[in-house]
């Protein structure tokens, strides 16, 4: 079987080379133009390692792009990692089609930011799918899928790199596995059942001190380490990517205005919030790199009373 590997980055990669290890025939791979001046996709440097030829069109709605597709005679084309819009007239041409990787529980979560929301809206698992693309966004038929839990202290960072991505490496050779019996599924999507969410950015990240502590510590661990919650001391911007919630078990346990500094430490600093506190413990400032939260307020001169907001 003829396979095309498209996709990016360090999953497009690690499909790839799982894919050679086991000594499937792939005859090319297709990646996503780099920016002027960035380093080469890693998919890319792994394509040309092995001598495949990679292919970079800035657009895959061009019949000249399509004709370049078909005469590769694809027979499954395997999506890692996909940001550029690829319409059915290119995903329908390998003989048996195109799979695609998306790390949730479709229909549930379709969209970007599809490990961010779980976690920041407080759900107790995760997972992955492997689907049939169509022209929607994360709405084709489904083949197969994982499931993962959520803990009460996985950050994005565990969730995806401890093991939606090794799983999801995984998943991706079985569906290879199914296409080449003959024994794929199509699974239609319960569209009662879809939720789509935007990306998480910037705007969703910045941090609320009146919230109740478990909000704002599902928002730190949602968004560590992309895009980094966020607050702002002095006017300039503060990331938190790890913190301890302090629940209060009295009237002194919230003591403080929201977004108070009322102990600073060698350890972090205890930050007041709706029903308790927050313990900083890894932050970065503005102008430097990510440090421990007591570094930081060490030389920031950070002193209880300040307000963060």
């Amino acid at each position: 079987m003829r396979i095309v590997v498209h996709g990016q980055q360090a999953f497009g990669k690690a499909v790839l080379e799982a894919l050679l290890k086991r000594g499937e025939n792939v005859v090319a791979v297709y990646v996503a133009p780099e920016k002027e001046g960035a380093k080469a996709d890693p998919l890319k440097e792994a394509a040309l390692a092995a001598s495949l030829p990679v292919h970079q069109p800035a657009s895959y709605r061009k019949p000249d792009v399509w004709a370049e597709f078909k005469a590769l005679e694809p027979d499954l084309q395997v999506m890692a990692f996909v940001t550029l819009f690829v319409p059915e007239e290119f995903l329908n041409i390998p003989t048996k089609g195109t799979i695609q990787y998306h790390p949730s529980l479709l229909p549930k979560y379709r969209g970007p930011s599809a490990i961010n929301w779980p976690i920041i809206q407080g759900d107790t698992e995760t997972r992955l799918s492997i689907f049939w693309p169509d022209n929607g966004l994360d709405t084709g038929d489904v083949l197969l899928q994982k499931k993962t839990p959520i803990s009460a202290t996985d950050s994005l960072g565990s969730v995806y790199f401890d093991r939606l991505f090794p799983m999801g490496v995984e998943a991706m050779l079985e569906a290879v596995d199914l296409v080449k019996a003959g024994k794929a599924p199509r699974i239609k999507q319960d569209q009662a059942q879809a939720t789509y969410e935007g990306r998480c950015g910037a705007d969703n990240a910045r941090i609320d001190w009146g919230k109740p502590w478990r909000q704002i510590d599902r928002l730190i661990r949602g968004c560590n380490p992309a895009p980094g919650a966020w607050t702002t001391l002095d006017g300039k911007t503060l990331k938190i990517f790890e913190a301890k919630p302090l629940p209060a078990k009295d009237p002194k346990g919230i003591a403080g205005k929201m977004g108070e500094v009322v102990e600073v430490g060698t350890d972090g600093f205890i930050v007041v919030c709706a029903d308790g506190r927050i313990k900083v413990t890894r932050v970065q400032g503005a102008d430097g790199p990510k440090s421990a939260a007591g570094e930081f307020a060490a030389t920031a001169k950070l002193n209880p009373g300040t307000r963060l907001s």
